[in-house]
């Protein structure tokens, strides 16, 4: 039998990747970051002028908790999201997450304040990240079988790494035509026109309806990508240890993509002051880390269906953990060029783990709640915000994020070995 899905899966696919692509706002903050935090930190606390007259300059660490806000609301509404997702429709979830998300951006831009940053995109943007962002990959997943599963879910959270390529540059460019609130309202309504026609059309899979299976040529090995027959309830899945080991996993794998990702921009203008064109277009390391962000969702989605999930995410972290290490001495010698290759295999890293942790729950505990089970799972992601304030707050202090790296690299290892001995839950009748 053909390896065929209906039509209608791979249009939820695209609408939910189109989606995503909206609610990936939270990659492009180091762009904003930029303008609102002075080159001379003695001038925080002071009113700017020109296109953002009204505006007050921040500190690195004032600038890093909308940001850090924005996380752990995003985490914490994944779980009514995810459970909107399951029982009401993924399209509800997808338009009300993105209205959210449009109210937030221009409540943002409007008041000129570090109060309405942080109510509109710290609060208003993680509520809507975290009802909109729960209910695509599990309405996609739902379509297709054990085998397809990383590359499907890579693919629709491709979307939400993918949104730094260009809101990035957009950001970039509306800052210099308009000013912050000019960039933030713009950005807003067109978040609020993108989720209603792509989340219009998002679906769950109907009742009885049954996935087609993998298509083993004779003589082939078998995908290692192999899930439960079981459709564990969340009650039950939070009994098990496997639960919160994945729920670490994803704390390890989020914390240190964070803290690069909060700090992209600035890591450039830092490494790459005597090179005039990339320390006056900072963004373009952040829009280089949402490419390879995005790759690294479908990527590691294709070859964690191949070699494994456990192996996926060993080989990820450890790779990346190299890099943290010797993020101060790239940045020392002022190599761009390794700055490139060290932030981007620290975004590979960070969105392959994007798209591991929803297949490794579906894998674990089934596909049938998969939303609020995902949700749950979902919470270590929002934990892994903490990297980013200390990261802020040891820069303050310190003048570099040295430490911050260090650190990040040694949670980073420690959540490799979790992996090596996390398998799946097995009932009596599984063994």
């Amino acid at each position: 039998m053909a390896d065929k899905v209906p039509g209608k899966a791979w249009v939820v696919v695209f609408c939910g990747t189109a989606v995503n692509l909206c609610l990936g706002i939270l990659y492009a903050w180091s762009v904003w970051a930029g303008a609102l935090v002075p080159k001379d930190l003695k001038m925080a606390g002071t009113v700017m002028t020109g296109a953002n007259e009204g505006w007050v300059y921040l500190t690195n660490a004032e600038a890093a908790t909308p940001f850090s806000l924005c996380v752990i609301i995003f985490a914490l509404l994944m779980i009514p999201g995810g459970r909107i997702q399951d029982k009401i429709s993924p399209k509800f979830g997808a338009i009300v997450g993105g209205l959210f998300l449009a109210l937030g951006c221009i409540i943002a831009g409007v008041t000129k304040s570090y109060t309405g940053l942080i109510i509109g995109f710290g609060v208003f943007g993680g509520i809507g990240m975290g009802i909109g962002y729960a209910a695509p990959t599990p309405a996609a997943l739902s379509w297709f079988g054990p085998h397809k599963r990383g590359l499907i879910a890579g693919l629709v959270v491709g979307g939400y790494g993918g949104a730094a390529l260009y809101v990035s540059p957009l950001g970039a460019y509306l800052l210099s035509h308009g000013g912050l609130t000019y960039s933030f309202v713009v950005l807003g309504i067109l978040f609020a026109v993108v989720t209603i026609i792509a989340g219009s059309q998002l679906a769950k899979a109907p009742p009885g309806y049954v996935a087609p299976a993998a298509v083993v040529k004779a003589g082939a090995a078998p995908a290692k990508a192999a899930g439960t027959l079981v459709d564990w309830n969340p009650g039950d899945m939070m009994k098990t240890w496997q639960f919160y080991a994945l729920v670490f996993m994803f704390i390890g794998t989020t914390q240190s993509g964070l803290l690069v990702i909060a700090n992209a921009a600035g890591l450039l203008g830092t490494t790459a002051k005597a090179i005039p064109f990339f320390a006056a277009n900072a963004w373009i390391l952040a829009s280089y880390g949402g490419l390879v962000n995005a790759a690294g969702r479908v990527g590691t989605g294709m070859y964690s269906d191949k070699i494994g999930r456990g192996n996926a995410y060993a080989l990820n972290c450890i790779i990346s953990a190299v890099c943290l290490f010797l993020m101060p001495s790239i940045i020392g010698a002022k190599s761009v060029f390794f700055l490139f290759i060290a932030v981007g295999i620290a975004f590979w890293q960070y969105g392959g783990g994007l798209a591991l942790m929803p297949s490794f729950t579906a894998d674990f505990f089934g596909p049938k709640n998969l939303g609020m089970n995902y949700g749950l799972v979902f919470l270590g992601w929002g934990f892994g915000f903490f990297m980013a304030r200390i990261g802020g707050t040891i820069k303050d202090i310190t003048g570099s994020l040295d430490w911050a790296f260090y650190i990040s690299a040694l949670v980073l290892i420690g959540a490799v070995v979790l992996s090596w001995v996390t398998k799946r839950p097995m009932l009596e009748h599984e063994k």
